[in-house]
């Protein structure tokens, strides 16, 4: 059995979009006709230049080749132009591709791609969603947060079951941080996290989210106002490309670090985990270098007692690779959802992520168990042409 053939599918998300604005999928198809689906998850070139990058690495490296081969194709993409350093646009073409190459396997010998990584662990995943408003946008398109309408929002999670609930109202988000916080600020997150605790109780986890946009001491002054609502973690509080920093976080508060979106491969990782900078990883595994060396990543954290919780802010197959990978996992923590996976979710797969009552079910089909609905995804094409940075027009309030 070799692979034979590739096709890239660049999916419009329809508003309100989230998950991103676009899904990137391949889909590997062998000599004998096994079909297998991955999804890169990358925003560092938009979706053109990506597909050139997919095609590149496909007719450099994967056509031809044996889909269980899995190590040796990375190595060889990882060395390739012998770079041999992560590389965040790279991993992401790599991870598609060898997520897809794992749905191959699976069929192949009729097993879910759980069972090839050493077998079920968890029966179910404990999932949370990040709290997605209803949005109501002002003249200039802004899309604002409001903390008691966040409560609200929150509080309704919980109602349909979800026990750990995410918001970052730390914004805006620039290209020029890190930054210190300011008083508004800490003033305004203090309030999300009161507001949102009074609305859920102790029934669920508070998970705040913010993506690097603090200095070390920031991070710290701004942690110690909210550690009397002991939140679940404090998400990458300072930015990913020095963990030293962040390591400085995590020694000054009690709150737990979690830390990944944007980190790719084993050595990164590594780093993080050797520093303590955080005892939460939240690898992205269309970014990370794919299922395989994010459950390096899991061994080794397993060293370090620490704990796996994957990120998504992707499409459904990121999705379903999430749920394979957590589901194999001794140190598995939590599992990050799109709400329930409805929606445009529901719609671009052929059968929905069986989600119930704030757990995800693992499948039991083989490969990864989804099949994506191509007629759905050829019926949005995405049609954007700029690249901004996601959140600079949320405001909240």
């Amino acid at each position: 059995m070799k692979i034979k053939d590739l096709k890239v599918f660049i999916v419009g998300n329809p508003p309100p979009g989230w998950g991103g604005r676009y899904f990137t999928f391949v889909k590997l198809t062998t000599d004998n006709g096994i079909e297998g689906i991955g999804e890169c998850y990358c925003a560092t070139f938009g979706p053109k230049a990506m597909t050139t990058m997919i095609e590149d690495t496909f007719g450099r490296y994967v056509e031809g080749i044996d889909p269980f081969h899995i190590e040796d194709l990375w190595r060889k993409v990882y060395g390739s132009g012998f770079t041999q350093r992560p590389d965040v646009s790279l991993m992401g073409v790599l991870s598609g591709i060898e997520i897809a190459l794992w749905d191959i396997i699976g069929k192949s010998v009729n097993k879910p791609v759980y069972e090839l990584l050493g077998g079920r662990v968890q029966e179910k995943l404990r999932s949370y969603t990040y709290i997605y408003p209803d949005i109501s946008k002002g003249q200039d398109d802004s899309i604002y947060w409001n903390a008691e309408q966040s409560a609200e929002r929150a509080a309704e999670y919980v109602r349909q079951g979800f026990t750990a609930i995410k918001f970052d109202p730390a914004a805006p988000y620039s290209a020029f941080d890190p930054r210190q916080p300011s008083l508004e600020s800490i003033e305004l997150c203090t309030r999300f996290c009161r507001l949102i605790r009074e609305a859920v109780g102790d029934k669920a986890d508070l998970l705040f989210g913010t993506h690097g946009q603090f200095t070390a001491s920031g991070a710290i002054r701004f942690a110690k106002q909210i550690e009397k609502y002991n939140p679940l973690w404090f998400e990458e509080p300072t930015p990913p490309d020095r963990p030293e920093e962040m390591a400085l976080v995590a020694r000054g508060t009690s709150i737990p670090v979690a830390t990944g979106e944007r980190l790719t491969t084993k050595y990164e990782f590594g780093r993080v985990l050797e520093l303590r900078a955080a005892s939460i990883l939240q690898m992205a595994l269309g970014r990370v270098g794919g299922i395989w060396e994010a459950k390096k990543i899991a061994g080794m954290a397993e060293v370090f007692y620490a704990q796996i919780a994957p990120h998504l802010y992707a499409g459904p197959i990121e999705a379903a690779a999430n749920i394979h990978y957590g589901t194999s996992l001794p140190n598995f923590l939590i599992l990050e959802s799109i709400e329930q996976f409805g929606g445009f979710y529901t719609k671009l797969l052929k059968k929905p992520i069986k989600w119930e009552d704030g757990y995800v079910i693992p499948p039991t089909e083989p490969g990864l168990g989804v099949e994506l609905n191509e007629e759905v995804a050829l019926a949005h094409p995405y049609t954007g042409t700029k690249l901004h940075l996601e959140m600079t027009n949320h405001v909240v309030r």
